[in-house]
């Protein structure tokens, strides 16, 4: 089967792995290269520096709407177009292109979580499960039917892992929908529109810390954190990004919230019902360290506590 692939993020990259293994893949397109860094160096999205390393034909259009991008689209002649978080809605000239249809891979057990960011809210709200649909895609925003499904429990993964659960998954689904419809044999199921709920893009700031926030929601930031939406404090005034962080249970030895105890090497944060251990951080302009070595540094006398805060700047 000859397909063209469309995504930019490292799930996406491992959903490409799989698929060229097993498809003719005409051609990559992803998201244009992001500038980052001091030296405002242009980075290619991991969907796009795999696709090179394989040789595989990159392109980068700002949008898919230009008359340039449709007609060479037409001339790569696909029997399927596969979508995995591409980051830019497909137009209906786009959509109706390819004989078998655009397939999406949507990382939420549609209709929950339509929209930009469900893993992030799928941890946010607590969800014990969550998962991956192979979707028809049309012009609505996540609206079409979907043809596979298969869902993991959450069970205190991180963003990181459950992207790599997500990915694996995904991949095996849309290779076996893929088959069925070279076979004629797939079939599509609609969704329940009364059932959607949307993940709005996570704001900047969204998952800074707060004192307010109670032991679950904090940990929940953790755990939905990225290096593009980090999980920022202050501690003793000095800002860092919590990595990594645990319940702790002692609640006697709790410091109260708003103030940090660094007690038998453990960092603690009063938080609105208890607290939470840091087990990971990474301060301002440093590399990440155990939050132990962090708080040893802090120099904090023996049955002393320090302000933390939410970061501001």
């Amino acid at each position: 089967m000859r397909v063209v692939f469309m995504g930019t993020p490292s799930l996406a990259a491992r959903i490409l792995d799989d698929l060229a293994r097993a498809c003719e893949v005409a051609a990559v397109f992803t998201r244009p290269d992001a500038v980052r860094g001091r030296g405002k160096k242009a980075v290619p999205s991991p969907v796009g520096e795999l696709a090179e390393q394989r040789g595989i034909p990159v392109h980068k259009p700002r949008t898919l709407r230009d008359p340039a991008v449709l007609a060479l689209l037409e001339d790569l002649r696909p029997d399927a177009i596969c979508v995995a978080a591409y980051g830019a809605l497909l137009p209906r000239e786009v959509l109706e292109l390819p004989p078998l249809g655009c397939f999406n891979v949507h990382a939420s057990l549609l209709p929950r979580w339509r929209g930009a960011a469900p893993l992030e809210r799928a941890i946010l709200a607590g969800d014990e499960r969550t998962g991956v649909c192979i979707m028809r895609m049309e012009e609505g925003l996540d609206t079409g039917p979907y043809c596979r499904c298969g869902s993991v429990a959450l069970d205190g993964l991180d963003l990181k892992g459950l992207q790599e659960a997500l990915a694996d998954l995904g991949s095996r689904l849309l290779l076996e929908s893929l088959q069925a419809a070279e076979d004629g044999t797939l079939q599509w199921t609609a969704q329940d529109d009364a059932a959607a709920c949307y993940a709005d893009k996570v704001q900047k700031g969204e998952l800074f810390l707060n004192p307010a926030d109670d032991v679950q929601t904090l940990l929940r930031k953790v755990r939905a954190s990225s290096d593009a939406h980090p999980a920022k404090a202050e501690v003793a005034g000095r800002p860092l990004t919590v990595l990594a962080a645990r319940p702790f249970e002692g609640r006697s030895d709790a410091p109260a919230p708003g103030r940090a105890a660094f007690a038998a090497k453990r960092l603690l944060l009063g938080t609105a019902d208890g607290a939470v251990e840091l087990l990971e951080v990474k301060p301002d302009g440093k590399r990440a360290m155990p939050a132990a070595a962090f708080a040893a540094g802090l120099q904090c006398p023996a049955g002393d506590d320090m302000e933390w805060n939410t970061y501001d700047r």
